[in-house]
């Protein structure tokens, strides 16, 4: 018969198997939340608590919108007031108050009027000026100014890639993912399959700088930002 020594053994192993008070554990075969775990979100907007978060390079061309109760943030006009000083996007948002230089930002965006080959939005990082950034051009058709990793630095964009993969645009609402590692130069852009890479990249010129989001010179529907820092 186990003596009272034994048992008081017994019940603390048994206790150590189960999960503590207050803390779910889940059924994740895939890992996601370990993976989560390792990344700290250090910003996110849905936009129902309207744009303060965000300065607008041209706050006429950008509205909070509302369907069915959810807010979204969306561009409402090919044209800009807006002049950059060499050729580069006219639609940009920044986040207020964020410089990263290691990051993953992800974003729900809707495509809201179909211009052809060039139809786009675009994702703004390590942006140190308007001369100085790189950005993500998610180009329907490529070619060497559309569909491509730009960098924008004293001349007007430059394309960093040689992306031949076409971006699917639509009229429904699409995932989007850009992860920046700045020691090691990596810049990999996902567009729906978050898994496997639209298109990537290695520059290192630009090592840190804020993020936004926006086209070039097309109408977008945002929601659901998030970043995180690495």
């Amino acid at each position: 018969m186990p003596t009272l020594c034994h048992r008081w053994m017994l019940l603390g192993c048994l206790s150590a198997l189960l999960p503590m008070p207050g803390i779910v554990v889940a059924d994740d075969p895939s890992g996601a939340a370990a993976a989560s775990a390792d990344s700290e979100a250090v910003f996110h907007d849905d936009f129902e608590s309207g744009l303060d978060r965000w300065e607008i390079l041209d706050p006429a061309t950008w509205k909070l919108s509302e369907r069915d109760g959810n807010h979204t943030i969306e561009i409402t006009a090919r044209q800009s007031a807006y002049a950059p000083p060499v050729r580069s996007p006219l639609h940009v948002a920044l986040i207020k108050d964020l410089e990263l230089s290691d990051f993953e930002i992800t974003f729900r965006v809707r495509s809201t009027k179909d211009t052809g080959n060039h139809r786009d939005c675009c994702v703004f990082f390590d942006y140190q000026d308007d001369q100085h950034f790189y950005y993500v051009h998610l180009g329907a058709r490529p070619d060497p100014h559309s569909g491509q990793i730009m960098v924008v630095e004293e001349a007007p964009r430059l394309a960093l890639t040689k992306n031949e993969k076409p971006t699917p645009w639509d009229s429904d609402w699409h995932q989007v993912k850009v992860v920046r590692d700045a020691e090691s130069g990596k810049i990999q852009v996902y567009f729906d399959d978050m898994e496997t890479p639209h298109m990537e990249t290695t520059d290192k010129r630009f090592q840190s700088g804020r993020i936004g989001i926006g086209s070039f010179d097309d109408m977008n529907e945002f929601d659901d930002v998030t970043v995180r820092g690495h």
